[in-house]
């Protein structure tokens, strides 16, 4: 069974601050299967933990793509305090002390990660018969009305 699909157009409450949190992983060496597929099934388990404790870690939502080579996740947090005090817990430290043993500096397989922080009233969404997709399934998601009909009138009525 696939996702409710809502037709017409939606947005986004953004009466919140939020962080955007970009992490991934690019595969250098295909043949280094030992070095990259670790890197790769280390994610699951904190993905799983996530969505598992989702309020009290203030994660808020989550998208995954996945090219040849390299991998991305877009997740969405309450605030950088939540971040951050993920990235010190137990699971994550685990994770990435593994790492830095296992792979370090050995361009065999690359990581990345982006932090953007995203004050009230700075941004806005729009989704066109669509799931609730990305933002909308961390957000609020309601119909466009007449006041909220372009980006400008969405991103100025929010910033009020």
């Amino acid at each position: 069974m696939g996702k409710t699909i809502f037709s017409g157009r939606f947005t986004t409450e953004n009466e919140e601050n939020l962080v955007v949190f970009i992490i991934g992983m690019r595969i250098n060496k295909r043949r280094a299967i030992h070095k990259w597929l670790p890197v790769m099934k280390s994610m699951p388990p904190m993905i799983r933990e996530l969505y598992s404790n989702k309020e009290e870690l203030g994660f808020l939502s989550m998208e995954s793509f996945f090219g040849l080579r390299t991998t991305v996740m877009i997740q969405y947090w309450r605030s950088t305090e939540d971040l951050l005090a993920y990235a010190k817990g137990s699971n994550h430290l685990k994770a990435w002390r593994k790492f830095n043993k296992k792979v370090g500096d050995n361009p065999a397989v690359g990581i990345y990660h982006e932090n953007y922080v995203v004050k009230q009233g700075n941004y806005e969404s729009v989704y066109g018969n669509m799931p609730q997709y990305g933002l909308a399934k961390a957000m609020p998601h309601v119909p466009i009305n007449p006041e909220k009909r372009s980006a400008r009138k969405r991103l100025t009525s929010s910033a009020k």
